[in-house]
Protein backbone atom coordinates (compact mmCIF):
# COMPACT_ATOMS: atom_id res chain seq x y z
CA UNK A 1 0.00 0.00 0.00
CA UNK A 2 2.86 2.35 0.82
CA UNK A 3 4.43 1.74 -2.61
CA UNK A 4 1.14 2.57 -4.30
CA UNK A 5 0.81 5.82 -2.33
CA UNK A 6 4.43 6.80 -3.11
CA UNK A 7 3.92 6.03 -6.78
CA UNK A 8 0.71 8.10 -6.91
CA UNK A 9 2.45 10.96 -5.09
CA UNK A 10 5.37 10.88 -7.53
CA UNK A 11 2.98 10.92 -10.50
CA UNK A 12 1.18 13.94 -9.03
CA UNK A 13 4.51 15.72 -8.54
CA UNK A 14 5.40 15.00 -12.17
CA UNK A 15 2.07 16.44 -13.35
CA UNK A 16 2.59 19.54 -11.18
CA UNK A 17 6.10 20.07 -12.55
CA UNK A 18 4.84 19.73 -16.13
CA UNK A 19 1.99 22.12 -15.40
CA UNK A 20 4.31 24.71 -13.94
CA UNK A 21 6.60 24.41 -16.95
CA UNK A 22 3.67 24.93 -19.32
CA UNK A 23 2.35 27.91 -17.36
CA UNK A 24 5.79 29.49 -16.96
CA UNK A 25 6.73 29.02 -20.61
CA UNK A 26 6.29 31.97 -22.94
CA UNK A 27 6.64 30.15 -26.23
CA UNK A 28 3.35 31.44 -27.67
CA UNK A 29 3.68 34.98 -26.39
CA UNK A 30 4.96 36.39 -29.68
CA UNK A 31 1.98 35.03 -31.58
CA UNK A 32 -0.50 36.66 -29.21
CA UNK A 33 1.32 39.99 -29.46
CA UNK A 34 1.29 39.80 -33.24
CA UNK A 35 -2.41 38.96 -33.32
CA UNK A 36 -3.23 41.92 -31.07
CA UNK A 37 -1.14 44.27 -33.23
CA UNK A 38 -2.89 43.06 -36.38
CA UNK A 39 -6.34 43.51 -34.83
CA UNK A 40 -5.48 47.01 -33.62
CA UNK A 41 -4.19 48.00 -37.06
CA UNK A 42 -7.37 46.68 -38.71
CA UNK A 43 -9.59 48.64 -36.32
CA UNK A 44 -7.58 51.86 -36.73
CA UNK A 45 -7.58 51.45 -40.52
CA UNK A 46 -11.34 50.92 -40.57
CA UNK A 47 -11.86 54.04 -38.45
CA UNK A 48 -9.66 56.09 -40.78
CA UNK A 49 -11.50 54.86 -43.85
CA UNK A 50 -14.88 55.58 -42.26
CA UNK A 51 -13.72 59.09 -41.34
CA UNK A 52 -12.45 59.79 -44.84
CA UNK A 53 -15.64 58.42 -46.38
CA UNK A 54 -17.75 60.66 -44.16
CA UNK A 55 -15.51 63.66 -44.86
CA UNK A 56 -15.67 63.21 -48.62
CA UNK A 57 -19.40 62.55 -48.60
CA UNK A 58 -20.44 65.47 -46.40
CA UNK A 59 -17.82 68.19 -46.93
CA UNK A 60 -15.63 67.83 -49.98
CA UNK A 61 -17.96 66.49 -52.70
CA UNK A 62 -20.87 68.92 -52.14
CA UNK A 63 -18.46 71.86 -52.13
CA UNK A 64 -16.72 70.58 -55.24
CA UNK A 65 -20.06 69.97 -56.97
CA UNK A 66 -21.19 73.53 -56.18
CA UNK A 67 -17.95 75.03 -57.48
CA UNK A 68 -18.22 73.08 -60.73
CA UNK A 69 -21.83 74.20 -61.21
CA UNK A 70 -20.80 77.80 -60.53
CA UNK A 71 -18.07 77.56 -63.17
CA UNK A 72 -20.43 76.21 -65.84
CA UNK A 73 -23.24 78.63 -64.97
CA UNK A 74 -20.96 81.61 -65.45
CA UNK A 75 -22.92 84.38 -67.19
CA UNK A 76 -19.92 86.30 -68.40
CA UNK A 77 -20.93 89.60 -66.88
CA UNK A 78 -17.80 91.21 -65.61
CA UNK A 79 -17.96 94.70 -64.24
CA UNK A 80 -15.30 96.95 -65.68
CA UNK A 81 -14.36 100.06 -63.75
Amino acid sequence: MRKLMNKAQMEMVKVMVKGRAVLAGNSGEGMVDSAVKILISIVVGALLLAGLYALFGDVILPTLRQRIQDMFNFTGSVSVR
